[in-house]
C-alpha cells in the first residue's frame, strides 16, 4: 500500500479530533486558534480549516463572541445514530443477499483485505473509516434501493467520527476483520437471518463500546 500523504490541515484535524474524543479537550472548552497553532507547530490557517471541518463533523461549534468550542456529545445522540444505522442496514442487507453475485462478494472481500492491511499500520489510519464504509456499502448496493443507500451514506458520514474513535481507541480494530469475514461467509452461503443478526450486533456493540469509553474519559 502506498504511503498516504496528509496535508497540514488533515494532520491538525486528526490531532484535535483525537483530543476531543479522548477528553483531553472537554465539552464547551474554547479552542484558541493561536494556542493550537503553537502547540501543533503550524500556522493559524490549517487550524482554522481544521476547526471548520470538525464543525461539519459535529465536534466543534462556533458561537458569536465566543469563537470555537468543543461540542457536547451525548449518549442519546450516539445511540440514535447507530440504532438508525442498524435498522436501515439490516433491512438493506436482507434485500441484497439474494441478489449478490460472485463479483459483488469478491469486491467486498477485496475491501476487507485492504482494510486488514491498513490496520497493520497507524500510518494508514486515515483510510480505516473509508475502507470500512466501502466494505459495508458493497454488500448493500445490489439491493438497488438508491434512496435507502443515500440515507445510510448520510448516517455513516454523521457517525464517522465515532467509527474512527471506535477503531482507534475503543477496541474496534481487533473485532472488525473477524466479524467482517463471518458476515461475508453468511452472505456467501445465503444465510440471511444469521447475516442480519451479526450485522445488527456489529453496529450496536460498537455504539455500546464507544459510549463506555467516552463516559470513562469524561467526554460525555
Amino acid at each position: 500500500m502506498a504511503v498516504e500523504y496528509k496535508t497540514r490541515t488533515q494532520v491538525v484535524v486528526e490531532e484535535i479530533r483525537k483530543k476531543i474524543l479522548t477528553g483531553q479537550i472537554k465539552a464547551g472548552e474554547p479552542l484558541r486558534q493561536a494556542a493550537l497553532a503553537e502547540e501543533l507547530n503550524v500556522s493559524r490557517i490549517p487550524v482554522r480549516e481544521a476547526l471548520l471541518q470538525l464543525e461539519a463533523e459535529g465536534l466543534v461549534e462556533f458561537e458569536a463572541h465566543k469563537g470555537a468550542t468543543a461540542t457536547q456529545l451525548s449518549v442519546e445522540q450516539i445511540q440514535e445514530l447507530f440504532e438508525l444505522r442498524a435498522l436501515l442496514e439490516t433491512d438493506l442487507l436482507r434485500r441484497s443477499i439474494p441478489l449478490l453475485t460472485d463479483k459483488d462478494l469478491e469486491t467486498a472481500d477485496s475491501l476487507r483485505l485492504q482494510l486488514n492491511v491498513a490496520f497493520s499500520s497507524k500510518q494508514h489510519m486515515g483510510s480505516w473509516s473509508d475502507l470500512n464504509k466501502e466494505f459495508h456499502l458493497a454488500l448493500y448496493r445490489p439491493a438497488g434501493r438508491n434512496k435507502t443507500m443515500e440515507l445510510i451514506s448520510n448516517l455513516m458520514i454523521n457517525s464517522d467520527r465515532f467509527v474512527r474513535f471506535h477503531l482507534l481507541l475503543a477496541g474496534g480494530v481487533s473485532k472488525a476483520d473477524p466479524e467482517h469475514l463471518a458476515l461475508l461467509d453468511y452472505c456467501r452461503n445465503r444465510e440471511i437471518n444469521s447475516a442480519c443478526a451479526l450485522l445488527e450486533q456489529h453496529i450496536l456493540s460498537a455504539a455500546h463500546e464507544i459510549i463506555e469509553v467516552l463516559i470513562k474519559n469524561g467526554t460525555i
